[in-house]
């Protein structure tokens, strides 16, 4: 039965005279899927640009084969025998944020914890910053990269927590302006400057804060939650959309959601009250 179904087959009409087996089939989905997910990853970061040097090189190899160029074929493959160790050099970084996010994907993220616990903590610190009349803007990273963003503020490296969340928020504070980038459990960076939304149906009633939450999840998959100072309310925007939230139920629920992690974390619900 199982090798039927691996059995090759003829593709119909005019290609009928190409042979291929299921496993060619899922061969090229895993490669296409595989370059699709990196190309993903390094979108917002400076790989993407020596990831074009890399497809010129590759470009200039094929011409100097084409047009029997020696010269150029041998400086192409000099060059080329060393690409892969510099790329690991110049990119630890990067490539450290990728294997991360590989490890939060939603399949592997089943065995992971942080986002649940995290979303707890950002909920309490919520409501900390609500009772202490602070304004606040904290972003989690998903899949699409932040590094653009985050190099613009200051980084952290710090496991989240409530009292750091709410101590980078006090008005004092000389990144209190910006924004937090927290991925699974970690602060990334704090202080951090995010683009405006030019969404003019956006309400004017609305602050920075809020636009430019608006305005970075209009060009990625972040999720933003935003606390704002003069109402004493919390909004969450994802993918371009704002919506005000009525309390820390609903915050955790639409996190979770967000995220793909399990609800519940780490918060104590008995202390969830301040949150009007």
């Amino acid at each position: 039965m199982f090798q039927q179904v691996l059995k090759p087959f003829a593709l119909p009409g005019v290609l009928s005279f190409i042979t291929v087996r299921p496993l060619d089939i899922l061969d090229i989905v895993l490669v296409a899927y595989i370059l699709y997910r990196v190309l993903h990853l390094m979108k917002g970061t400076r790989a993407i640009q020596m990831l074009f040097g890399i497809a010129a090189l590759v470009a200039f190899g094929i011409a100097a084969r084409v047009y029997d160029l020696p010269g150029t074929g041998w400086f192409v493959t000099s060059i080329g025998s060393v690409w892969v160790v510099a790329f690991v050099i110049l990119f630890q970084p990067e490539i450290r944020n990728w294997l991360t996010q590989l490890g939060r994907n939603r399949f592997f993220g089943l065995f992971l914890k942080g986002e649940g616990r995290a979303i707890g903590v950002v909920v309490q610190a919520c409501q900390q910053l609500i009772a202490r009349g602070y304004g606040a803007i904290i972003v989690f990273e998903k899949n699409d990269g932040l590094k653009n963003h985050t190099d613009t503020g200051v980084a952290i490296g710090a496991r989240v927590s409530e009292q750091l969340l709410v101590s980078l928020f006090v008005p004092e504070s000389p990144m209190h302006d910006g924004a937090v980038v927290v991925r699974g459990d970690q602060i990334i960076a704090a202080g951090c400057t995010l683009p405006m939304t030019q969404d003019q149906t956006v309400s004017a009633r609305y602050g920075m804060r809020h636009r430019a939450g608006v305005g970075l999840t209009e060009e990625t998959d972040a999720v933003a939650v935003i606390v704002s100072e003069e109402r004493g309310a919390v909004a969450i925007a994802r993918y371009g959309r704002l919506a005000a939230l009525s309390g820390p139920a609903e915050l955790r629920e639409k996190l979770s959601k967000a995220l793909h992690a399990k609800a519940g974390g780490d918060a104590d619900p008995a202390q969830l009250s301040v949150f009007q």
